[in-house]
């Protein structure tokens, strides 16, 4: 269910009942883009069940869904389209068009092609845990991250959102576990990490199923490479790998996790919400505790 993990915490005093939150939401429901339009977003229902509800409480946990349809146009078809119509130009009238005038003329192409183009959807999955006061948003990007925001704050009357703050950088917590090759308790390094200088150079170094316990790495972490990416697997439930801005990628839920697990009669969307915060529940503060605790705001 979840691949990404971006962590928020949620600003004090928001009690929005789930009722509330489903108005929020249908005033912001998902329409496709429109015949000249580039992209388009809205709340899509988490079960995918036309007309179903756009808020899904399961044990407690809250999920929500946001579509984003996007209208890509190939930069060199624009490119070539607006050559062709300046060349018709200077044909025409023996004179060639200015910058402003070829910036209009290439805004025109634009909408001329938009309707042939083809559209792309991608969904990005939502989880407020009301209890913890988290939320947590499944994008392989913070910029992605921040459309889901948005979106969020507009459809929930009172919602503010902050990303999680340690006190100890997930750079620093990182170089420090290779260096002294001691993964923190409850956790254990994996065979993928990345370094990146932090001179003019920027030279990178990446290891894919590679042991990293080993003087190599420890070597080019004590010159001054910098840990962006480590692959760490918790409780040997759930792998996962860290970065320097303390997402988390590449997230797995181990065979372990499903033993035992009953599929139901229903679709496997309730079982697989349970399970997955369950698990996450129980990882993101020992993350946490491992990167010195959060670091709250003033």
């Amino acid at each position: 269910m979840f691949k990404n993990v971006i962590v928020y915490r949620i600003g004090p005093g928001w009690s929005a009942s789930v009722a509330q939150m489903e108005e929020g939401l249908q005033g912001a429901r998902f329409v496709e883009c429109g015949a000249s339009q580039e992209k388009s977003l809205g709340w899509i229902e988490p079960r995918g069940e036309a007309n179903g509800p756009l808020v899904e409480a399961v044990g407690g946990q809250l999920m929500l869904k946001l579509m984003i349809e996007t209208r890509t146009l190939p930069g060199s078809v624009v490119t070539r389209k607006v050559k062709e119509r300046v060349a018709q130009i200077e044909a025409g009238s023996g004179r060639k068009p200015g910058k402003k005038e070829t910036r209009d003329i290439r805004d025109d192409i634009r909408l001329e092609l938009l309707p042939m183009a083809f559209t792309k959807q991608s969904s990005v999955g939502v989880w407020i845990d009301r209890e913890a006061q988290l939320l947590v948003i499944d994008a392989a990007s913070q910029a992605k991250s921040d459309e889901v925001v948005t979106a969020l704050v507009k459809s929930l009357d009172g919602l503010a959102l902050t990303l999680i703050n340690t006190r100890v950088s997930p750079t620093a917590a990182m170089s420090q576990w290779l260096t002294s090759q001691e993964a923190p308790a409850g956790f254990s390094v994996d065979r993928e990490c990345e370094l990146k200088a932090a001179d003019e150079s920027k030279a990178q170094v990446r290891y894919s199923r590679h042991p990293l316990d080993n003087d190599e790495v420890k070597k080019h972490v004590m010159e001054g490479k910098l840990p962006t990416r480590l692959a760490l697997t918790w409780d040997d439930r759930v792998s996962f790998v860290l970065t320097e801005s303390l997402q988390l990628k590449k997230l797995a839920f181990l065979e372990v996790v499903f033993e035992g697990a009953s599929s139901g009669k229903d679709d496997g969307f309730d079982a697989d919400t349970a399970i997955a915060t369950g698990e996450l529940r129980k990882l993101l503060p020992d993350l946490l505790e491992a990167l010195g605790g959060e670091l709250l705001p003033a």
